[in-house]
């Protein structure tokens, strides 16, 4: 029997030490929070894609009282940025959120697991790595792909 560690890089920075274009993906992500329908959590969390063909979309986490039937902040950005634009592909992606009390939360938050397979699948369709910002008041994580949140993911490749 072996034992290993499986590391996965990290970049963590503050807002004004991203790229003009992570600033504004990340200012995107922030302001779709403000779009967010959850009247039963009451967690918003904001996404926001950017695509090779410079287009930037966003979407907001929808509840619903039949649970499970809302959509996290992450597949709404994903599938609304594919069925928008089918021929682009993923290039960065940014999620940020705020907590019960209405306030952007200090540290970044992750995407559920539903959302890191869902990315997954356009990281696979974009060829190459998709960068993925965390976004937090006080810091944000930037991660080289969105393989690299899901160690071991379930894929064809």
């Amino acid at each position: 029997m072996k034992t290993f560690d499986i590391t996965i890089p990290v970049t963590e920075a503050s807002f004004e030490e991203l790229s003009p274009e992570q600033q504004t993906l990340v200012t995107l992500a922030r302001k779709a929070t403000f779009r967010s329908y959850a009247p039963y959590s009451k967690f918003s969390v904001g996404a926001a894609i950017l695509l090779d063909n410079g287009e930037m979309l966003s979407g907001s986490n929808q509840e619903n009282a039949a649970y499970p039937s809302g959509t996290c902040a992450e597949r709404t950005t994903a599938f609304y940025a594919h069925s928008t634009y089918p021929d682009a592909k993923f290039k960065t992606i940014a999620i940020a959120a705020r907590g019960t009390d209405g306030k952007e939360l200090d540290s970044p938050i992750s995407p559920c697991g539903a959302c890191r397979q869902v990315l997954l699948e356009y990281e696979t369709l974009a060829g190459a790595d998709v960068p993925v910002i965390l976004a937090g008041a006080g810091r944000c994580f930037i991660f080289p792909s969105v393989k690299s949140l899901l160690p071991y993911c379930f894929s064809e490749f």
